[in-house]
């Protein structure tokens, strides 16, 4: 797993001007907690974190006012619903060799048995616990072949060595669905309506 080195640095104002004036200057407010300490208040280079986050559970190494370096991983970003830009973004500070909770992506490969099934993640992302310098940035998954009835457990998905599950091993990750016929006949029902208007 990848590390980013981010520099960044306190901040002692608040509030939504505070904020505005921020991002303003391309940057982006954070809140930097963990481990029993006081929260602490940061401004971070608004590109830099943006191509960073870019790595689900990506580890950034932040070096605080040229001072103390720590290592984070992001907890919580808000983006702007319109924009996309960032607004705020909450880190989690981490130790070397600390187990950590996380979410990973679940990516598929193969394709489905023919007969126009549907693959339903039930789960996007699957919770694991793993050590907070080697968290995987996803796992991938095999559906060749799998017809409707089908389904993909959690301990069924083979892990990197030192992650494991964080969630009920026999939690449905993935599942083949047979393909609804209800639009034909929905279509039909339609066409009734026209007809007896007219």
């Amino acid at each position: 797993m990848s590390e980013v080195k981010i520099s960044a640095a306190t901040r002692a104002e608040f509030g939504k001007g505070a904020a505005r004036r921020i991002r303003r200057d391309n940057k982006v407010p954070g809140v930097l907690y963990g481990h029993g300490s006081d929260p602490l208040h940061l401004t971070l280079p608004g590109h830099d974190l943006l191509l960073a986050l870019r790595t689900p559970n990506v580890l950034i190494s932040l070096d605080i006012d040229g001072k103390t370096n720590e290592l984070a991983i992001p907890k919580s970003v808000q983006r702007d619903p319109i924009k996309g830009f960032l607004e705020h973004v909450d880190l989690l500070l981490v130790k070397r060799g600390e187990k950590v909770t996380v979410e990973i992506p679940v990516h598929t490969e193969g394709e489905l048995a023919p007969g126009g099934y549907l693959l339903e993640h039930v789960l996007n992302a699957l919770p694991v616990e793993a050590e907070a310098t080697h968290i995987p940035e996803s796992v991938t998954v095999s559906v060749e072949g799998l017809e409707a009835g089908a389904s993909i457990l959690a301990k069924d998905i083979k892990l990197p060595n030192g992650t494991t599950l964080a969630v009920d091993e026999d939690a449905v990750v993935l599942q083949v669905l047979a393909a609804q016929a209800e639009e034909t006949e929905g279509e039909e029902g339609a066409e009734g309506e026209e007809a007896a208007e007219a």
